[in-house]
């Protein structure tokens, strides 16, 4: 599949930070979601460029869903110990990575890549300039967590949706404190969970069991996102994230799945994008789908009949057949 990626410069978070002509004020996402922009440490310097996040540690929250057994109270508490957790081990990792030196990192640091760091001799520590990153809590599973302690998720109920905004913005709270207290960038991500998704539900199925739309399937949902298998319109998903973008202040995004070929409906797509701009999503992507035929390896749309080689599915293409396509087309794989 193809999934063009949008960041937006005007979403109401980024907008703020953003100076004209600047483009160290303009909001870079790094692949998947992760966003760093603001600067609690240094507030003078909140920019894109010579910055990064230091590390970030991942909240379990459908398995706090399971311990709460519907106590929502009781979820709180479970959930406040675990960011407390969090934040240490995150200042605990800081300060190991504090103790290294301008030769650790020949060439983040050595080079003056890293924010303040041509300040720096060889063997100065970089543990100052370090402060200008950020240190993160992630979390995974808000819909399997809604489930546990609801009975529905947020692409089913306006109370779940309510629940869920709650909890975000909960950790965000918490993580905005934390950065107010220690003078660092603790921020909330809404975790790239692509491992990380099965490992947790792999585990807490053998603590648990199989828990209908909580542990049942091979995967967590993906952060804050409405279940991929829960059949939704592109725009009622848009409109459920979007709020959750604004509490994610180290990354976000909100996919939408499309089930056909983009290039014949241009305005329907860009009508998407339109909407997610509008509704206040800081990053976006389409997915959409993209076929190979697997004899003449054509790669794009494809139908009924592949368009290079004129092959149906299930049928053969002569070595004559091949020969040409490989002569007309020099980039195809080669064939034994």
């Amino acid at each position: 599949r193809l999934f063009p990626n949008f960041s937006f410069i005007d979403a109401p978070f980024n907008l703020k930070y953003y100076r004209e002509g600047d483009y160290n004020s303009e909001v870079a996402y790094m692949g998947c979601r992760t966003r760093v922009l603001g600067n609690v440490y240094d507030p003078q310097r909140q920019v894109t460029c010579g910055r990064g996040n230091l590390s970030f540690t991942s909240v379990n929250l459908p398995r706090l869903g399971l311990e709460a057994q519907g106590d929502v109270e009781k979820f709180y508490a479970l959930l406040d110990d675990k960011i407390d957790l969090v934040f240490r081990q995150l200042l605990h990792r800081l300060k190991i990575q504090s103790g290294k030196k301008v030769r650790n990192y020949p060439f983040l640091m050595g080079n003056g890549i890293w924010l303040d760091s041509g300040k720096l001799d060889w063997d100065d520590s970089i543990g100052e300039v370090l402060k200008h990153g950020t240190l993160t809590v992630g979390f995974i599973g808000l819909a399997e967590t809604l489930k546990a302690l609801l009975g529905a998720h947020h692409g089913e109920s306006d109370e779940a949706q309510k629940l869920g905004l709650e909890i975000v913005g909960h950790m965000r709270r918490r993580a905005d404190e934390e950065a107010e207290k220690t003078g660092l960038n603790f921020s909330l991500i809404a975790t790239p969970a692509e491992s990380l998704s099965g490992r947790f539900v792999a585990l807490d199925r053998e603590r648990y069991g199989s828990i209908p739309g909580v542990t049942d399937r091979d995967y967590y949902t993906n952060s804050f996102h409405v279940p991929v298998y829960y059949p939704i319109r592109a725009f009622k998903k848009i409109q459920l994230e979007a709020p959750y973008h604004a509490l994610t202040n180290a990354g976000h995004i909100t996919y939408v799945e499309l089930d056909g070929d983009t290039c014949k409906n241009l305005q329907a797509f860009e009508r998407i994008i339109r909407y997610m701009h509008d509704q206040g999503v800081g990053y976006g992507s389409i997915n959409h789908p993209l076929d190979r035929d697997p004899i003449c390896g054509y790669t794009g749309v494809i139908n009924d009949v592949c368009p290079r080689c004129g092959r149906r599915e299930g049928e053969g293409v002569s070595l004559e057949t091949l020969r040409q396509l490989r002569r007309k087309f020099p980039q195809t794989p080669k064939w034994e």
